[in-house]
């Protein structure tokens, strides 16, 4: 069991990482609107019921980045032909042009901060973080283990 108290030590350390390498987000695109851009590209044109799925936040909180990014004219929404009072978002050129900028910067980020680990350190590393996300499963939807404690049923997750 101790080793798992120290992963779990080790995991909670991860959201100090992530909020270092977040401050290297312009001002412009905070972490919640570069998220939306990123589930826009890798999975496609959607509804804002999915894109709240996939980020795993309540849907007024999507909704906020949403707006935010379309002001911006990063996405586009336009009517769901299947359902006239949904839209479909979809990232625009502008958009993509500012993800490639995101992910620039961030790339940038952790090569400084991991230029002293040798390629195969990196290699390894991330191996062993997908292998952790497969374990977890879809962790977004998956209902709780019973003796977890609290609701059994899935939750919607709002940031931090």
């Amino acid at each position: 069991m101790e080793r798992f108290e120290e992963l779990a030590r080790r995991l909670s350390a991860v959201g100090a990482v992530k909020r270092d390498l977040g401050r290297t987000l312009p001002q412009d695109c905070p972490a919640g609107s570069a998220a939306v851009l990123t589930a826009l590209d890798r999975e496609g044109e959607m509804r804002m019921s999915r894109l709240a799925e996939l980020l795993a936040v309540d849907t007024s909180v999507t909704s906020r980045h949403v707006a935010h990014v379309a002001d911006r004219g990063w996405i586009e929404k336009s009517p769901d032909p299947a359902d006239g009072r949904s839209r479909i978002l979809r990232l625009t050129p502008a958009g993509r042009r500012k993800l490639a900028q995101l992910s620039e910067r961030y790339t940038r980020a952790l090569a400084a901060h991991l230029a002293d680990w040798s390629d195969d350190e990196v290699d390894r590393l991330n191996a062993m973080l997908a292998r952790l996300r497969d374990s977890f499963g879809d962790c977004r939807t998956a209902p709780r283990p019973p003796d977890a404690g609290g609701p059994a049923e899935p939750t919607t997750r709002t940031p931090a």
